[in-house]
Parts: structure tokens; sequence; C-alpha cells
């Protein structure tokens, strides 16, 4: 096992190298690379740091791959369409690597690290020319450098190693919003979720390396910051004593750093959602108070089909405490329409705990069997067509939530941070601290800003407003 200081003599090593063949093979004035991510924030943050390793290398980036000299795709295994999505695009590639035979062409994430996808790979589209999995970002400038000198494809997968590899460079697509993990992996091993084994298990960074590279976003500017982690909730699992931290101590020492931000945090699992955290939120300076907390089935042998290690009662346990200590709160959550098993009488127990919570918003899924999983193996006797009857059910109870929430808003005055421009009305989209979008008319120069506005209408779950 390489060890972090290992890692940083290796690519100390390799990264002059691949500029160096780089010059040699460019097509243009400078080296240029595409780097197109699919899936969750997580992969936004490894994205990042595999631009940050890129850019070292001395790559530009582009957003044309028709220019560029390395085309790379980070993978999502989460949902079937997203898999699909990632063949079609690559198959797409083929033209191109003819047009161009020396650019390289290689797929990293999630969908890598499983041994069916990868050998589809090496066999349907010999025009790639690198896999790597999860585990392997660390590896990037050497796995490079085999692959532009040798001239051969290179399969690198497996996520068995426990190590967590520090000062990776990052390149930040952002601005004014970053993303920080926190810890990596999974050992919760829902049945229906495939990423404990395309991410490995859970490991948590040192304590006082977040901190510090929170201080560090905070000093540059940046005015909201993600921590991110599979379950963060249980962060500080597997750190050694000295450094021992629960999650609700880690973000209660970042929220008191000074300066103008908001920290968020995602994704939380209920069943290690502690009262420690909600009141960490509820006595915070900087914490939003959104908490997307996935309860996936309010039917209780559903979830424990699930695996999800909690019922129903304890999950409205914490929400009731949640509610009664930040009355402000917004809540979001995850749901699995149609699991394996799935009654419509399991089903409107969903449809109960989504009208007793009053959720902001909800993620809402039709069960997609991954395979390796144990769900995937379970009888599934209910149809497509039904469970897309349920679906609607449950899309039409949220939506009449949503509107009342909504609705509730008007003539209220919410703290914003303005962050884009919607370019079919032209018009600021600024987020609450409770996660709600307000679009709000002004100045382009105010995006990246927190501001104040009072929400004037709200139709469904669309508020407008104005500047205060």
């Amino acid at each position: 096992m390489h060890n972090t200081n290992e890692i940083l003599n290796l690519n100390n090593e390799y990264i002059p190298l691949v500029a160096q063949i780089m010059e040699i093979r460019k097509r243009g004035n400078t080296p240029l690379a595409y780097v197109r991510t699919y899936g969750c924030q997580q992969n936004v943050a490894d994205s990042e740091q595999i631009k940050g390793l890129l850019g070292q290398m001395g790559y530009d980036f582009t957003e044309n791959p028709e220019e560029a000299d390395f085309i790379l795709f980070n993978t999502c295994a989460v949902r079937e369409h997203a898999e699909d999505r990632v063949f079609g695009n690559v198959g797409a590639l083929k033209s191109l690597k003819r047009k161009h035979p020396s650019v390289l062409i290689a797929l990293c994430g999630c969908m890598m690290e499983q041994k069916h996808i990868a050998e589809r790979i090496y066999k349907s589209f010999p025009f790639v020319g690198l896999v790597f999995g999860t585990n392997c970002i660390h590896q990037l400038p050497k796995l490079m450098y085999d692959c532009l000198v040798d001239g051969k494809r290179l399969v690198f997968r497996g996520n068995d190693d426990t190590t967590v590899y520090e000062n990776i460079p990052v390149k930040r697509d952002g601005t004014f919003k970053a993303w920080l993990p926190i810890m990596y992996g999974c050992d919760n091993f829902c049945t229906y979720c495939i990423v404990p084994y395309v991410r490995g298990r859970e490991r948590s960074r040192n304590p006082e390396i977040i901190i510090s590279q929170a201080k560090e976003l905070i000093a540059k500017g940046y005015k909201e910051i993600t921590l991110l982690g599979q379950n963060v909730n249980s962060y500080g699992k597997g750190l050694p004593t000295e450094d021992k931290m629960t999650f609700a101590q880690l973000i209660s020492e970042i929220d008191k750093i000074d300066g103008e931000y908001i920290l968020r945090f995602m994704t939380s699992h209920p069943k290690d959602c502690s009262k420690e955290l909600i009141d960490t939120i509820a006595e915070s300076r900087h914490i939003s108070v959104h908490l997307h907390l996935p309860f996936q089935s309010g039917s209780d042998r559903i979830l424990k089909q699930m695996n999800r290690r909690y019922d129903r009662e304890k999950y409205l346990e914490i929400i009731n405490y949640a509610k009664e200590k930040i009355p402000q709160l917004s809540l979001t959550s995850d749901i699995i329409v149609g699991f394996p098993g799935e009654t419509y009488e399991d089903f409107k127990q969903t449809l109960s705990l989504v009208e007793e919570v009053g959720f902001t918003s909800l993620f809402t899924f039709i069960y997609s069997p991954r395979n390796g999983t144990p769900a995937a193996k379970m009888a599934d006797p209910v149809s497509y067509e039904e469970k897309n009857r349920w679906f609607q059910e449950l899309l039409s109870l949220q939506e009449k939530i949503s509107a009342k929430r909504c609705a509730d808003m008007v003539g209220k005055q919410y703290r914003v941070l303005v962050e884009s421009i919607n370019e079919k009305n032209n018009e600021l989209q600024t987020r609450t601290s409770g996660n709600v979008i307000v679009e709000v008319q002004g100045d382009e120069g105010i995006i990246g800003t927190f501001q104040n506005v009072e929400v004037t209408s709200a139709r469904n779950w669309i508020l407008k407003g104005k500047i205060i």
C-alpha cells in the first residue's frame, strides 16, 4: 500500500514526464483536456482533483471534445439511465478517435469499478485507452504516462485500498461555491445500493486538514461550502484516537471560523443522525437550516428489506426533534418507489409519512436494479406501469405540499446567496439557507454575494421575490 508521501513523490516524478510528452503530442498551442462528469457531487469533487492533476501536467481545459488531446468521462453507477448515457456518449467518440488517433480517451469513476462494465468497455470500445476506478485518482500521472509511452490499453481497478490520500491539487469549477469531501466510501450496504461496492469502505479524512481547507476557502472568498460524504453522519469512524471527532463536532469547529459564508452538508443517514447534530445546527452561525434526510420508504417491512437499520418511528423521532429545535428547518428526502416486493399498502405508508412530515421537496425514483446488489435478486412481481402509477400519485401529493409551503413563504424575508442567471427569463436565481430557490430581478454583478430578498409570489414551487 502506498502512503501519501510516496504518492506525492511518484507524482512529482511522472507529472513533468507527461507534460514533456504532451508538448510533442498536442494538436494546438497548449494540450487541452475535456472532462465530463456524471452523477453525484462526490463525482464532481473527484473531477476537480483530476483537473488539478491535469493542470499540473500542463493541460488547459475545453468544453469541446473535438479540440481535446485528452478526453475523460467520470461515470456514475447509481442509476441505469446514467450508465446508458455513458455508453451512448462513449460510442460517439469512435469517429473522433479515428479522425485524431493521438487523442487519449479515458473512463473512470463508479461504473468502472464494476467488473462486468469494465469488461464490456474493454471488448466493445477498443478506442478507450485508459480505464480506472474510484480510488485511483492519485495515480493518474503514472497511469497516463504508461498509456502514452507504451501505447497499450490500461485497466486499473480495485477499491480495497483504505488509505486517504491528501495533498492532491484541486481545480475548482466554481468561484464562490466549493465542495469539500470529509470522507469516502460507505459501510451501510443498503440492499438496493451499489455504492459500497464501487467506492469501498468508509474512511474519514483528518479533521485538522478539513478545518484548514475550510479556512482557506473562506479566506479566498468562497460563500458556500458543502461538506461531502456518502454518510456524513458517521464521520470519524476509523480515525486514530488522537484525531477522534464526530460529525457534529467537526461542523461545530468549522462554524467557528469567522467570515461571510454558509455551510451545507450531504448526505445524511437517518440511523446515524444524532440529536447532537440537530443541536449544533440550531446553535450555529453559518450552518444552513436544511436537512436532507433520505427515508426511502414509509413501510417498516420495506425498510427492513432495504437494510436501512431504522424504522418509521425512529425516523419521525429525529424529524420531530429537529422541527422543535429549528422551527425554520427545511426538510428534503429521497424516496424509492416500487422496491422489490413492495405492495400498494406499503406504498400508502410512504404517502402518509410524506404528508405527516411536510417536506420542502423530494427526490423520487422508481426502483432500478443494480447488478451485484442483493435487491437485484429479489422477486419483483409489480409491473413498471403499476409502479409508475404510484410514482405519479407521490408526485401529485408532494406538489400540493410544496405549493402550500411556497405560498406560506410569500411576504417573508430571507437572506439568500445569488447563484446564477436564468437565461430563459433573465432573472437571477438565489437560494435560501433552507435550500429553496427564489428568482429575482437584478444585475449579474451581484452573483456570488449574499442579499436580502422578500418573496412576492409563488406559483406551485416557483418563488419570485425582490431584493430589499
